[in-house]
């Protein structure tokens, strides 16, 4: 499970993040990061995770959303501060191990960080 701190809730935050984030996709899953450098920002990284019906039954979807909140914490200490995550489920990542997943997210997570550096 993710620590309070570091969970989106706000559904502004999400939508900021998706519409305005570097975007990356893999076959399993979409990884979107906003990099705000806002000083009044967070304490620590936000991530989110959508896991639409596309997935499957709730009882799938809930097995991904638990399989990605665990991968995700082994990366928190790659973000800064401000960043916001947010994580898109694909139907593919109902079969996907969890090995894969994670191997997914760090690929994800690492093209957008690469672009969010061009960008800078």
């Amino acid at each position: 499970m993710l620590s309070a701190r570091n969970r989106m809730r706000r559904s502004t935050e999400f939508e900021a993040t998706v519409k305005h984030g570097i975007r990356s996709s893999q076959p399993d899953v979409v990884v979107h990061l906003r990099r705000t450098g806002d000083r009044d920002a967070p304490t620590a990284p936000r991530v989110g995770l959508i896991v639409g019906k596309s997935v499957g039954s709730a009882v799938e979807r809930h097995r991904v959303s638990r399989r990605l909140r665990h991968v995700v914490r082994a990366v928190l200490d790659d973000l800064q501060d401000s960043d916001q995550l947010v994580i898109r489920a694909l139907p593919g990542s109902r079969t996907a191990s969890s090995e894969r997943l994670a191997q997914e997210l760090r690929r994800g997570l690492r093209r957008a960080l690469e672009s969010a550096g061009r960008e800078r």
